[in-house]
């Protein structure tokens, strides 16, 4: 059978998930507040500094403050990051260090259903961390309406656009160094060119034509403007990429585990 092969999924699946669930709930505070620490700093640290230089009410900002407008980017990026972080460090520690996923295979489960365990996983860990700080944004009045409760699922979909890839990337590499060239070739520079931290019309044109191209240009898109209380322009284009792009990358990194771990 090639490695490529369609997936074969189950709902051993929820076993997996609640295997890291369970493992997780250990160190859940810690966790959550860790995931919370280093965005709260950029939100506060830019929002209430530049912001303090910045006039209230730009029609740029969506016509609100900028530190509202820097929140609404802030809850995506720390979603992406938290989906990224844990398939990259977590997942490859349970499947290279740990041998965790060997050792379920040795049960009636298929690497199929570990992998869309761990998909599902991080894609929820990641919600943890962007709801965390859409209630935190909520209780400083940056929420202007009730419509922000359908950034939830939004920040779900975000999570598993973002986990696919770092599966795929665990897949690939020999050892976690090798994990600092996505944080630094695509991670950070996406963060930069998504429209987190200033609107993408400030952009030139041809870097505003790549940034559209970029997932976390979706994610913002369609979270932003829930949170202002508007409902997103083209909200289909928005989920059937962010969709198509977990979908995809999911399916290349189960023939790439194959490979990996079974041949």
């Amino acid at each position: 059978m090639s490695h490529f092969a369609p997936p074969r999924l189950s709902l051993r699946a929820v076993a997996v998930w609640r295997r890291n669930f369970l493992v997780w709930r250990k160190i859940a505070i810690p966790s959550i507040l860790g995931n919370l620490a280093d965005p709260m700093i950029y939100m506060f640290g830019l929002g209430y500094g530049l912001g303090g230089l910045l006039p209230e009410a730009l029609p740029a900002f969506g016509g609100g403050s900028y530190i509202a407008f820097l929140a609404a980017g802030t809850v995506c990026a720390s979603t992406m990051n938290a989906a990224s972080f844990e398939t990259l460090y977590s997942a490859f520690a349970r499947m290279d260090v740990q041998k965790t996923w060997e050792a379920i295979m040795n049960g009636p489960v298929a690497l199929d259903d570990v992998m869309l365990g761990e998909l599902f996983w991080a894609a929820a860990k990641a919600t943890l961390s962007g709801v965390a700080i859409l209630i935190v944004v909520a209780l400083l009045g940056l929420v202007q309406s009730p419509l922000a409760l359908w950034a939830i699922p939004a920040i779900f979909l975000t999570g598993l656009a973002f986990a696919a890839p770092g599966l795929i990337v665990t897949a690939l590499a020999p050892s976690y160094d090798y994990f600092m060239y996505y944080f630094t070739l695509f991670v950070t520079p996406m963060t930069l060119l998504s429209g987190v931290f200033f609107p993408l019309d400030q952009l030139p044109a041809g870097i505003q034509a790549v940034s559209q191209m970029l997932p976390l240009t979706h994610a913002v898109a369609l979270i932003r403007p829930l949170l202002f209380g508007q409902v997103p322009e083209t909200p289909l284009l928005h989920i059937a990429v962010l969709a198509g792009l977990a979908l995809a990358c999911f399916w290349i990194a189960l023939g790439l585990t194959r490979r990996r771990l079974l041949s």
